[in-house]
């Protein structure tokens, strides 16, 4: 079970990289009694300040990334509660090699001052998260155990036991109500639709309780069993049994809309994305769809292939966006020969549409497959390259810039949409009647529909 209204922003646009090997150098000498750096926490510093010298978009003063660790580890041994700590300077050296056994030597005269108060890691993981702080890149950052692990659950979904529903309480009634249904869940299978009112679960009322508290009802171990009384258009469907099983959280959520409107609504660019759009395309075209809504608001992005291929359902050539390095190479990427048959087609976009959701909603607008309908988008046009470390940590590290077909560079600016469409507070996005971007898309569509689906002016 899962909870229709996203409005939490994925953190940054990421494409998928593997931790190269690089040769461990050896640690400086130290005291017989100070704690001293496993071969992994040697490695995590190497590789660490390796890939920010080499690969961060601009080109790096070693003495910055010396500088940035040195304050990192002070910073921590005060919040340790170590008091007076005091670092010798480092001086960066010609040879990469030298300012690593530098860097190396700084950690443990840190672990001497702390007296033993701190452990190796946490030092070794401040002195990681200084050298990248001082790039001054909001998107260079690193990331503990816990923090990629979140990371990663959030572009590929996360795994629950329940029976497949996207819920909501109803403004009305104050029941349960089934937003969406996850194809091939347990509730999918017993024939639930969206608009359906859960009443009870196990005869416990599910009248007037939060969504949380309806969840927690839902859930339960794999393999359990549950009755769920069910109403539909005010008439009861009797008690309907159903036993949980491990759910996918989707990324991509679908209905048909009023006048064969196919509507899609994105929450993140992941592993998945491009296949669940693949399938809610597929069957909205099977019901007949005249023309599409593909909803980017409040999508933070994900991975760059996910956005290349998302883009290429609907583009059916050309190119989909241009990437550019340190070194100005620059590569493009192109449609990948899998678009649908071409409908009408309007993105949602809002401030909060970033990353990949601005390469695929750039790509449509200059491609001239769609328009864009509701306000400028975030403005992130750099690109992150994840690099994990040995422990389950990782550094993300800003590698590249991107443009849109035509070469907008839109970072910091963001996009501007085909047609403005204010923000409305307490909008229920993807409910017409509740959601005017929304109303605004499907006027649109519902005028090209009536013109034979001709091209029309809506600059």
């Amino acid at each position: 079970m899962n909870t229709m209204r996203c409005s939490r922003i994925t953190s940054a646009l990421m494409v998928a990289a593997a931790l190269l090997a690089v040769p461990l150098i050896p640690a400086a000498a130290t005291s017989a009694t100070a704690p001293v750096l496993s071969s992994g926490e040697q490695q995590e510093l190497e590789t660490s300040y390796a890939r920010a010298t080499n690969e961060f978009y601009k080109k790096v003063d070693p003495q910055l990334l010396l500088d940035g660790a040195r304050s990192g580890m002070l910073a921590y041994l005060v919040k340790a509660g170590v008091k007076n700590a005091e670092l010798p300077p480092i001086r960066a050296a010609a040879a990469p090699g030298q300012n690593i056994r530098s860097l190396d030597a700084e950690v443990q005269a840190a672990l001497r001052a702390s007296g033993g108060r701190v452990a190796p890691k946490n030092l070794t993981y401040s002195a990681i998260g200084g050298m990248l702080s001082s790039l001054h890149d909001r998107w260079t950052v690193f990331l503990d155990p816990k923090e990629y692990a979140e990371l990663n659950e959030g572009l590929d979904g996360t795994k629950f036991s329940g029976i497949g529903v996207v819920i909501d309480v109803d403004d009305q009634s104050k029941y349960l109500l089934v937003r969406q249904v996850i194809s091939g869940g347990p509730a999918s299978k017993a024939g639930l639709e969206p608009g359906d009112l859960i009443l009870s679960v196990d005869g416990k009322s599910t009248k007037g309780l939060p969504v949380e508290a309806d969840s927690k009802m839902i859930r339960g171990k794999t393999g359990t069993q549950l009755q769920l009384a069910v109403q539909r258009d005010g008439k009861a469907l009797g008690t309907l049994p159903l036993t949980r099983q491990e759910i996918h959280a989707p990324s991509v959520f679908d209905r048909m809309l009023a006048g064969k409107i196919g509507y899609v609504a994105l929450t993140v660019f992941g592993q998945d994305t491009a296949r669940e759009l693949s399938q809610a395309l597929d069957e909205l075209g099977k019901q007949g769809a005249r023309a599409f809504v593909l909803d980017l608001r409040n999508n933070g992005g994900g991975y760059l292939n996910a956005a290349i291929d998302v883009a290429s359902k609907f583009i059916p050539d050309g190119p989909i966006v241009s990437v550019e390095s340190r070194a100005s190479n620059v590569t493009t990427y192109d449609a990948e020969s899998t678009a649908i048959a071409p409908r009408p087609l309007v993105v949602l976009v809002n401030g909060y549409t970033a990353s990949a959701s601005e390469i695929t909603s750039g790509a449509i607008q200059d491609s001239g497959v769609g328009i864009l309908i509701g306000t400028r988008t975030f403005g992130k046009g750099v690109v992150q390259t994840i690099y994990p470390l040995g422990d389950g940590s990782a550094i993300k590290i800003t590698t590249a810039r991107y443009f849109t077909p035509r070469g907008r560079d839109i970072d910091h600016q963001g996009i501007e949409p085909d047609i403005v469409s204010k923000d409305v507070r307490d909008a229920r996005f993807g409910e017409p009647g509740h959601d005017p971007q929304l109303e605004r898309a499907l006027g649109y569509l519902n005028q090209r529909l009536a013109q034979g689906g001709q091209e029309t002016s809506a600059r």
